[in-house]
């Protein structure tokens, strides 16, 4: 058997050599620093999962209906009547929010060693440029259940963009494709959802790997292990990807996929917060849920949202926050002065404001789950000036307003405290 095999592949890379030569530069012979530690899997897991997606999407894609009034009914066949159904569904939905979780956690490292930095810039946009097609496709696909979250949160931010000046009102028509949330909307966004985003989400993924294997890979010490090669012209610091790499991917790969399994036979709504408990009640245009939020992914964004104060009766600067919020991701690269890339050498102003930005994004995301008075609302007969001053507003929303304000400050002051901060000594070559 082992022969015959050996003599297909032989045939095989007689007639198309470019593919062993691809796995021999992409693997085989693509030499990765030795020193990756735990956030190096998130890479490779983002890419199991979106797998994972694709895969379950296509036979989910099997018997749903894109019609406004098929498509609930479709949901509930499946679930109930298609033979494994239901584990389908559950796979993309649990998949749907390990998917920003793994992509959340692959950021953070690029954050904490630097991986954004000269000369890795490109690498960095086509990952946001990832991110960004991700949102879309969990927006687009978010409609698709057609339960009364779904429907009224797509009605809310598709309404977001009507509040832009002069074209808000065309936009807003051109992504429904009607006056309101209808058939024709559930339509496109099918159509978006399962066709044109992943077909660029997937070419945004080659290239960022792409991009990646051209320049290396980025280590926690933040060291170009190329400067250092031996005779052969092999770096010192450097392993083959294959094998040491795929089998240490491997064991990430079932421990992400025994969690994964976990939540998904156990716990698959996650209490609400990966499925919705309205989303489970057909949509209905004639009656609004009392409390409309995101999923938990947008969150952050949404509360950034809330907490800018209309102007003029407009929302359109808590609108353009949100969207500053997301697109100030691109120019990290060069708001980052700092002489060394890894957070071991730099000193106390990053590590503070890069844990100040953490902590302030998850306050956000979880003020963004919640309704505005969710710690209860200021007194005047509470006895403080602040009480008085603030009487008509509630805490969260004082909270969100600080903690956007430390979000955004991560960012506009990176020059200053990158450019001012004290560094530790880079050693030549990398340490384990």
């Amino acid at each position: 058997m082992a022969s015959r095999l050996m003599a297909l592949w032989d045939w095989f890379d007689s007639r198309m050599p470019s593919v062993a030569e691809e796995w021999r530069k992409h693997a085989a012979e693509y030499y990765a620093p030795k020193n990756f530690n735990f956030w190096y899997y998130f890479g490779v897991l983002s890419m199991l999962v979106l797998v994972i997606q694709i895969v379950s999407g296509i036979f989910l894609t099997m018997n749903y209906k894109p019609d406004a009034g098929l498509a609930f009914g479709s949901v509930e066949y499946i679930m109930r009547d298609v033979p494994g159904g239901w584990i389908i569904r559950y796979i993309h939905s649990t998949g749907a929010s390990a998917f920003f979780v793994v992509v959340y956690l692959h950021m953070f490292r690029a954050l904490l060693y630097g991986s954004h930095k000269e000369p890795r810039e490109l690498i960095w946009i086509f990952g946001v440029l990832i991110y960004l097609s991700l949102m879309a496709e969990a927006f687009l696909g978010y409609l698709l259940p057609w339960g009364q979250m779904s429907y009224w949160g797509a009605q809310v931010i598709v309404n977001l963009f009507g509040v832009i000046p002069f074209i808000g009102p065309d936009i807003a028509l051109w992504i429904r494709g009607d006056y309101v949330v209808s058939d024709a909307t559930l339509n496109r966004f099918f159509a978006l959802h399962v066709i044109a985003i992943p077909l660029v989400l997937l070419g945004l993924v080659v290239a960022h790997i792409l991009a990646l294997h051209d320049m290396g890979s980025n280590n926690p010490d933040g060291i170009e292990i190329k400067k250092t090669k031996d005779a052969n012209g092999k770096p010192l610091d450097g392993i083959p990807f294959h094998p040491y790499y795929t089998v240490k991917d491997t064991v990430g790969a079932i421990v992400f996929l025994a969690i994964f399994a976990i939540v998904m036979f156990f716990m698959p709504e996650l209490g609400g917060y990966f499925l919705e408990h309205n989303n489970f009640i057909p949509a209905d245009p004639l009656k609004t849920p009392e409390h409309i939020a995101p999923l938990w992914y947008f969150t952050p964004f949404y509360s950034i949202l809330r907490a800018v104060p209309p102007l003029f009766n407009s929302q359109f600067p808590g609108v353009l926050a949100m969207g500053i919020a997301v697109l100030i991701l691109f120019f990290l690269p060069w708001l980052d002065r700092s002489p060394v890339k890894s957070i071991r050498y730099r000193g106390a102003y990053y590590k503070g404001a890069l844990a100040l930005f953490v902590v302030a994004f998850l306050i956000l995301g979880y003020l963004g789950i919640e309704p505005t008075t969710v710690w209860g609302q200021f007194s005047a007969t509470e006895g403080s000036m602040m009480d008085r001053v603030l009487d008509t507003k509630d805490r969260a929303t004082w909270v969100a307003r600080l903690c956007t304000i430390l979000y955004f400050a991560f960012f506009i002051l990176m020059p200053w405290y990158t450019a001012k901060d004290k560094t530790k000594p880079v050693p030549d070559r990398v340490t384990m």
